[in-house]
């Protein structure tokens, strides 16, 4: 059976911001640790080499900088 892209993604995506918050909640890493992760994640797609993947490139830095604008990966206290 193939999954396609968009479920793939989006459970990716749901298991890295769960992974995310148990690293904080267990006090393995501090929330300016996971907030440079997602900085850098998304500072990848940024600057990206140019090619036929920039609207992919643009809208994956966009979602990233989302989720770090609402917190949704970091347990704000």
């Amino acid at each position: 059976m193939t999954v396609p892209n968009d479920i793939a993604g989006t459970a990716a995506l749901a298991i890295c911001e769960s992974l995310l918050l148990a690293l904080n909640d267990r006090n393995i890493l501090p929330e300016r640790e996971i907030v440079g992760v997602l900085k850098d994640a998304a500072a990848a797609h940024e600057f990206a080499p140019p090619g036929e993947k920039d609207a992919l490139h643009a809208a994956v830095a966009a979602l990233i900088n989302n989720i770090l604008a609402g917190g949704n990966s970091v347990r704000r206290r």
